[in-house]
């Protein structure tokens, strides 16, 4: 980008953040002189916006109203900020709101210039937003939205993602430790507001799920890696999240139908897979095998116990606390 084209986005962005600005004032904040402003704001007339100019007391540049602004050029951690909002939006399961994001994202690609393009896309096509707006489930409490996560780090993931190199990481533990970790990238997810890694461990030569707020001096190597057969991402990730983390599981056969039963059930909360036209598996981890009894309660629905056999103690005992109630 040359200096007179950022020194006009940056006149533009003074003129949006107040609401009259005198020509010494942005001569001032741009460092040039009056003359130059003078040129600056021809150029943005010329591209459409509409630069207003008044004399007097009071007077100045500003932009005027009742007319619709062209597409504001955006810078590269701009931009990227935008696209990863319009990228959670498309599939956040709201109505109409995911198509809109998509014709969005299609425009927001339009005006870029091809080096802040790449940047978007790099993110964009490295994130997989897995929907979890189930109808009527109930929650645990443990997944909530808001955790912060440095944009860099996500940025330096999705290229690495995009340009398939290795990753270094020092990654915090649940209990505090941190380790060093050399990972192959493949997926970045958003699942109920917390962001996902999933990758190869080299050193552990497994699959492995990281939360990206754990993470921290996260850099790409310039080692290239050739893609192994990847099992199903999503499903891999919501085992992670929903049985991993917790020291008691659950299998159930439910009957009915993966269909139906899948959206009842949050990304954090288990995992669904097909058994049959008619039946399910769920998968479900807990700290006690109280709250997986109490939310198959919830769900009402014939269930089948799997393991362990102590769950259907657990179902029988809430069962007849119910019935004496």
């Amino acid at each position: 980008m040359s200096d007179v084209t950022r020194r006009t986005l940056r006149l533009l962005n003074l003129l949006q953040s107040r609401t009259v600005w005198t020509g010494p004032e942005l001569a001032d904040e741009l460092n040039v002189t009056t003359r130059s402003v003078r040129r600056d704001v021809d150029r943005l007339r010329e591209m459409g916006y509409p630069v207003l100019a008044s004399n007097g007391h009071g007077g100045g540049y500003q932009l005027g109203a009742g007319r619709a602004l062209p597409p504001l050029l955006l810078e590269g951690e701009e931009a990227t900020a935008v696209a990863v909002a319009l990228r959670l939006a498309a599939g956040s399961g709201i109505d109409g709101l995911g198509e809109q994001a998509v014709r969005a994202l299609a425009k927001l690609d339009g005006i870029l210039p091809p080096s802040v393009r790449a940047e978007v896309s790099a993110v964009t096509e490295a994130l997989h937003v897995v929907d979890t707006s189930p109808r009527g489930a109930g929650s645990r409490g443990t997944a909530t939205a808001g955790h912060g996560i440095l944009s860099s780090t996500l940025v330096t993931l999705a290229r690495a993602v995009r340009d398939g190199v290795q990753v270094r990481l020092d990654y915090e533990r649940a209990d505090g430790e941190r380790r060093h970790r050399r990972i192959e990238p493949y997926r970045v997810l958003s699942i109920n507001g917390r962001w996902y890694l999933f990758a190869w461990d080299l050193d552990r030569e497994d699959w492995r799920t990281f939360r990206l707020d754990r993470m921290h001096e996260v850099r790409a190597s310039t080692f290239r890696f050739t893609p192994r057969p990847t099992p199903d991402i999503e499903a891999h990730v919501r085992e992670s999240i929903s049985v991993g983390p917790y020291p008691l599981g659950a299998s159930v056969r439910i009957l009915r139908p993966a269909a139906e039963v899948g959206p009842r059930i949050p990304a954090f909360a288990g995992t669904v897979t097909p058994d049959g036209d008619d039946a399910c598996i769920l998968r479900a981890g807990a700290r006690d095998l109280s709250w997986i009894a109490l939310q198959l309660a919830w769900l009402g629905l014939p269930v089948e116990v799997l393991d362990p056999p102590e769950l259907n103690e657990e179902i029988a005992r809430i069962g007849a606390w119910a019935r004496g109630a």
